[in-house]
């Protein structure tokens, strides 16, 4: 005898799309579980940082980039590395701190103060935070080669890493409001300003690798953090 399956048999590919909007109890458990998850990232990040395990990881990918005859010149045609100096400022203070005050103004000026507040938790919590952890870890730079561009502060996180993720990362939240075109070109045009920053700290020779790593995953737990935290005073629906 043929058995049919019973039609209330629940699935999650029969649960419709609406249906994960309006339940706030699944939004929150998918962001403490990724907030979690990016914390528990950077915190294995940190171990192997300040046990010294990193350092071989980290001097093998800065190196790769070099040429092997002579590590003080870089792989790549000389406007490669002028491209990296331009884009490291996208995780500048100055250049970020104007993109952040004209999209925070915007926000406002759009009724989006939940948004707007978001974007300052994430991106206020990852300049404090990475300065604070800045001078407690109190690594030093790469010596391999010299630097590419001036640095004033300790290596562990990368500020420009972490400033730039949890930035990009809030963007990345608060484009669900875009229509679905605006929002995938937003959402790709912040992840990939994170990557490239990111790179090109490494490029310059500013930070190790994971430096950068490190900066990204607290940035990124910041920012899902902040979003989660905002969430629950969003209205139905919004």
């Amino acid at each position: 005898m043929t058995q049919h399956p019973r039609r209330n048999a629940f699935t999650f590919e029969n649960l419709p799309a609406w249906a994960w909007r309006n339940r706030p109890e699944l939004w929150l458990l998918g962001g403490v579980f990724l907030a979690g998850l990016l914390l528990l990232a950077f915190g294995h990040i940190a171990e192997e940082v300040l046990e010294g395990d990193a350092t071989r990881f980290d001097q093998t990918v800065l190196l790769a980039l070099r040429n092997p005859a002579d590590p003080a010149d870089p792989l790549g045609p000389a406007w490669l590395e002028e491209a990296a100096r331009d884009i490291t400022s996208l995780g500048s203070y100055a250049v970020l701190g104007i993109v952040f005050f004209a999209v925070i103004a915007y926000l406002l000026m759009t009724q989006r103060r939940m948004a707007a507040l978001w974007v300052t938790a994430s991106v206020g919590g990852g300049v404090l935070l990475s300065n604070v952890l800045k001078y407690s870890f109190d690594r030093p730079r790469p010596e391999l080669v010299a630097h590419a561009a001036r640095v004033f502060t300790s290596s562990f996180p990368s500020g420009h890493a972490t400033a730039a993720a949890a930035y990009f990362g809030a963007l990345i939240y608060v484009a669900g409001a875009l229509r679905p075109s605006a929002r995938a070109l937003v959402r790709t045009l912040a992840g990939l300003a994170i990557v490239l920053v990111a790179l090109s700290r490494v490029m310059l020779r500013a930070h190790w690798p994971s430096d950068v790593l490190g900066g990204i995953a607290l940035g990124l737990a910041l920012a899902s953090a902040a979003a989660l935290l905002a969430r629950p005073a969003r209205p139905a629906g919004a």
